[in-house]
C-alpha cells in the first residue's frame, strides 16, 4: 500500500465508469440481508459508483467515498447517494453510524491500518464489513483468453503497480480485522461485444500507464489482433471474473 494517494484511474476515469463490469446485484442483497438495520451504509473507494448504486436499493441512505475526484465527476446521482472526495482514512462520518462498509476492488490501493482503525469507527457495534474483488477475466474462447492473457502478463505487465498481486490472490496475503463470516459464491458474468472488451482494457491503470510512457495505445494494436480472432458471426462473447468476498460482523 502507499502512504500517499496517486490517481492511477483519473486518466481513464470515462472508460473506468463505461466498461468496468457491474457487480452482482445479488451479492448486495445477500450483505444487506446480513445487517440488522440498514439506514447508512459506507462505499469506500467508491471509483465511479460500481458497488454503490446496488447498494442504494437496499440502504437508506448511502454514502460513497473516493479520493478521485476524476472518478467521482462520473458517478450516477441518486437520491439517496452522497458522493464525497476523500481519502479512506478520513470518511467525515460520524463514530458508531454505519450499518455496513464495504471497499470493493479497491482494498490493495489503501492504508489498510488507517483505513481499519476508520471502519472501526464508523460502524455500529454488530455491523458488517465486506471487501468484494475480482481476479483475472476468463473469455469463453480459448484462442482469446490466451490473447487477453499474453495482453496482460506481457504487453502492458511492466505497468502493473505492485499492489496488483493482491487482486490476482483474491486478497489471501491481506489482514481482515473481523471473524470471517461463510459467504455463498458469486460470478460475475457478461456477454461483451469487441468495443466492450477493448474499453475495459482501456480503463486498467497498466494501460494508462503504458500509454503514458510510450504515447500510443497498447489497446489500439490488440484490437487489430482481437478482429482477427473474433469468431466470424459471433456478436457478443461471455466474459467471467472469479468472485471473492469476505466479511466480518463488528463485536458488539
Amino acid at each position: 500500500m502507499t502512504d500517499g494517494f496517486r490517481d492511477l484511474f483519473g486518466r481513464v476515469a470515462g472508460d473506468y465508469a463505461r466498461f468496468r463490469p457491474r457487480y452482482p446485484a445479488a451479492v448486495f442483497e445477500w450483505l444487506a440481508a446480513r445487517c440488522s438495520r440498514t439506514d447508512l451504509a459506507w462505499d469506500c473507494a467508491c471509483g465511479s459508483g460500481q458497488a454503490t448504486l446496488p447498494l442504494a436499493a437496499h440502504f437508506a441512505r448511502v454514502v460513497g467515498t473516493d479520493a478521485s475526484a476524476s472518478q467521482l465527476a462520473h458517478a450516477p446521482r441518486l437520491p439517496n447517494v452522497e458522493w464525497r472526495c476523500a481519502p479512506a482514512e478520513h470518511s467525515g462520518l460520524a463514530d458508531a453510524t454505519v450499518d455496513l462498509v464495504t471497499v470493493a476492488q479497491a482494498l490493495h490501493w489503501l492504508p489498510l491500518e488507517a483505513f481499519h482503525a476508520e471502519v472501526a469507527r464508523v460502524l455500529k457495534p454488530g455491523g458488517m464489513f465486506a471487501t468484494v474483488s475480482y481476479g483475472r477475466m476468463c473469455v469463453d474462447l480459448p484462442a482469446l483468453d490466451a490473447l487477453v492473457q499474453h495482453y496482460h502478463d506481457v504487453v502492458v505487465g511492466p505497468w502493473w503497480p505492485p499492489e496488483r498481486r493482491h487482486v490476482v490472490d483474491g486478497y489471501r496475503e491481506l489482514p481482515f480485522p473481523y471473524v470471517q463470516l461463510p459467504v455463498p459464491a458469486f460470478a460475475m458474468t457478461v456477454r461483451w461485444l469487441p468495443a466492450e472488451l477493448l474499453g475495459y482494457l482501456r480503463s486498467w491503470s497498466a494501460s494508462a500507464a503504458c500509454r503514458a510512457a510510450r504515447g500510443e495505445d497498447p489497446v489500439d494494436a490488440f484490437a487489430r489482433e482481437l478482429a482477427a480472432c473474433w469468431p466470424r458471426g459471433e456478436t457478443t462473447l461471455e466474459v467471467r471474473w472469479p468472485m471473492r468476498i469476505r466479511v466480518g460482523c463488528k463485536p458488539h
